[in-house]
């Protein structure tokens, strides 16, 4: 396939976000301000990838802070310096878990959230708009269900839950952008009460049509549109759910190891120096390659 160009710097949160290339040769994009997104499929679909790509196009815009939640560590952590919080490693110093440092950063976003609300409606507005040159803030997990089924009490995993809901639930107006991902799409991993408040839904590789339609949604499976019949060796192959309502067969685009620690550093040093504004993208481009996802 033709390689796909991503500036390296500056882009805006505002603009539409390269996500790969559909069964047509089309370019896919998602604009993310004031929308959400829920990423699942099976290990090594191409899921953390995926959300490689959008942490991208955040970590290069200046009117984007990043909060980045990771399970694993690696995943999400070459953005670490990029970011205005980094949840992955426990605080060996504190005794403070990965969890209990997820839930405090989940209660700091839910302030956050409640200010910009009573803002907004002082100022009778209903969501903000990019000319209040407030930044929004793009929060990625990956993923969910270490958080909320396998580490800590039930209590905690509870917190986080609930936290988690009402930040998907209230986060849009205000401009916080959750994009969730996991490897175990289920019902208990994935209420029907969470999974329904996701705007977009990514769909790679699943092991039942049930999975699939707990990303997609209910119903999409009996109408032809499941993960299940993706090829396992067809990794980054996806269903794509998003401005259309619709699923949209995506080959999703490639980050190297070696292009994210490119990037990264760039993201980085830029975010380092005052910026005059957004403007359009310029500058040095790296390729996204149409390959194997991880």
């Amino acid at each position: 396939m033709t390689a796909d160009m991503l500036p390296a710097a500056p882009v805006s949160i505002w603009q539409p976000v390269h996500l790969g290339t559909d069964e047509m040769g089309q370019q896919a994009h998602v604009t993310l301000a004031e929308r959400n997104m829920l990423i699942g499929g099976e290990p090594g679909g191409g899921k953390s990838v995926a959300l490689q790509l959008i942490v991208a196009h955040g970590a290069l815009s200046p009117d984007c802070r990043l909060v980045l939640v990771d399970g694993k560590q690696v995943e999400l952590g070459l953005w670490r310096h990029c970011a205005e919080r980094f949840v992955g490693r426990r605080d060996r110093r504190s005794g403070k878990s990965v969890l209990d440092d997820a839930i405090d950063t989940l209660r700091w976003l839910q302030d956050e959230i409640d200010d910009r609300l009573d803002w907004l409606l002082d100022h009778r507005m209903r969501k903000i708009a990019p000319d209040l040159g407030w930044p929004v803030y793009l929060i990625a997990v990956d993923e969910i269900a270490y958080f909320s089924a396998t580490i800590g009490t039930s209590v905690a995993q509870k917190e986080f839950s609930a936290l988690n809901r009402d930040i998907v639930a209230r986060g849009r107006a205000p401009g916080i952008i959750p994009v969730e991902a996991t490897q175990r799409p289920s019902a208990d991993i994935i209420p029907t009460s969470l999974r329904d408040l996701f705007g977009y839904r990514w769909a790679f590789r699943c092991s039942t049509e049930a999975s699939s339609d707990t990303i997609l949604g209910h119903g999409w499976a009996t109408k032809g549109y499941t993960a299940e019949d993706i090829d396992p060796q067809s990794r980054g192959v996806s269903w794509l759910r998003a401005e259309d309502g619709f699923p949209r067969r995506v080959k999703a685009a490639y980050l190297s190891d070696e292009d994210i620690i490119a990037l990264a550093d760039i993201a980085a040093a830029m975010r380092a120096q005052p910026q005059p504004g957004t403007g359009a993208a310029t500058g040095k481009v790296i390729a996204l390659r149409e390959g194997d996802a991880a």
